[in-house]
C-alpha cells in the first residue's frame, strides 16, 4: 500500500491537462482505478481538495470534485483519529512541518504505510517515510 499526498488529486483538476505533472499524476490515479497501485490517503485529503478548488475554481466544482474523491474506486481512506493527531504532533515537533504534512504522514505510519507519492519535498525530511517523486511515474 502506498500513500497519495492530496496534489495528486489537485493536479489532475486545478492544472492544464497538458501540464507535465497533471500528465503523471493522471496516470497514477489510472493505476489506483486499475489496481495496479494499491493506495490510501487520509480524509484530510477530501477537505484540501474541495478547499483548493473551492477558491480556484468556484464552489459548484468543488461540490462536484468532491464527491468524485469520495467515490474513487479502489482508494482506501484513513481516518483522522486522536492517534494520529497525537503522532501529526510529534513528527511536527521532530521534523518542523506545516500541520497538514504532519497529518499526511501520520495518518500513512499509523497505518503502517511508508512511502508517499507527493511532489511535496517537505517530505523527504521525515525519516520514517519515502517519498517517490512524481518524475518516477514518467
Amino acid at each position: 500500500m502506498i500513500y497519495l499526498d492530496a496534489n495528486i488529486f489537485l493536479s489532475s483538476i486545478v492544472n492544464p491537462k497538458t501540464d507535465e505533472q497533471t500528465i503523471i499524476c493522471t496516470k497514477i490515479l489510472d493505476k489506483v482505478i486499475s489496481k495496479d497501485i494499491l493506495a490510501a490517503t487520509s480524509l484530510l485529503t477530501w477537505d484540501e481538495v474541495v478547499f483548493i478548488i473551492k477558491k480556484t475554481l468556484g464552489n459548484e466544482l468543488a461540490r462536484i470534485e468532491g464527491k468524485k474523491f469520495l467515490d474513487f474506486p479502489n482508494l482506501t481512506f484513513l481516518k483522522v483519529d486522536e492517534k494520529v493527531i497525537s503522532l501529526a504532533q510529534d513528527l511536527l515537533t521532530r521534523y518542523k512541518l506545516n500541520p497538514r504534512d504532519a497529518i499526511h504522514a501520520a495518518s500513512a505510519l499509523a497505518n503502517n504505510i511508508s512511502e508517499i507519492i507527493s511532489d511535496d519535498s517537505d517530505f523527504d525530511q521525515i525519516k520514517e517515510i519515502k517519498r517517490i517523486k512524481l518524475e518516477n511515474f514518467k
